[in-house]
């Protein structure tokens, strides 16, 4: 189960694309078992504070904390604590499905976990049938699946969910709201950004439309 914590924090977040200022002087904070809902039109910002939040870019003002402690201070040890999940679904053509869930799992886990998590993962997103069909023969939406599933074969505290639904037939995205909510119960945090009816209970919402046009270091 993760381990408990005070919260995920960012104060005072400025991000810039090529030359322009997409957001500025953004704060959240959410935390153990609570989930942010990122949203706004198209440009505002959704997927580059996911970005900024996974580690993957570096904000153009502002910090990232987690429990207190600034996470440009320990990266590595942020990025082991969360899983992204991007607009793109890296499944290699080459890999099975259980080999591609198998091999993330690994990889986030550091080694063998108990139990067989890759298993329960599959089968928790009805893809246990397609285990050795390699990556190139899957369909956008089994690929969504296959990497959905990496969600659950290896624990991470911070999920950060970019659009998850996209692609995905109501079974699926209902498989996905019950690992979100058996997430939240174990303590888990949850951000997403979505348009879709994806269904999240006791959510906060953050409008990114609301931090556009700003300039960096002025609170309006």
């Amino acid at each position: 189960a993760p381990a408990m914590m005070q919260g995920f924090e960012g104060e005072g977040l400025a991000c810039v694309r090529g030359e322009r200022l997409v957001f500025a002087g953004l704060d959240f904070s959410v935390g153990p078992g609570e989930a942010l809902l990122l949203t706004g039109p198209n440009g505002s910002g959704k997927s580059s504070l996911l970005r900024l939040m996974a580690g993957l870019m570096r904000p153009a003002a502002g910090r990232l904390a987690w429990d207190g402690a600034p996470i440009a201070g320990d990266p590595e040890g942020h990025r082991a604590r969360l899983h992204y999940v991007g607009h793109q679904d890296p499944v290699k053509p080459m890999l099975t499905t259980r080999e591609s869930v198998a091999f993330w799992s690994r990889l986030h886990a550091g080694g063998e976990a108990d139990g067989d998590p890759v298993s329960a993962a599959l089968a928790h997103f009805g893809i246990d049938g397609l285990a050795a069909i390699p990556g190139r023969f899957l369909s956008a939406g089994q690929r969504r699946r296959t990497n959905l599933a990496r969600l659950l074969a290896a624990p991470a505290v911070l999920w950060l969910l970019d659009e998850p639904t996209v692609g995905l037939d109501d079974a699926a995205v209902a498989a996905l709201e019950n690992a979100v909510a058996r997430h939240r119960g174990a303590g888990g945090v949850v951000v997403a950004a979505t348009h879709a009816a994806f269904r999240i209970t006791d959510e906060t919402r953050l409008d990114l439309d609301a931090y556009s046009g700003r300039q960096i270091g002025t609170a309006a």
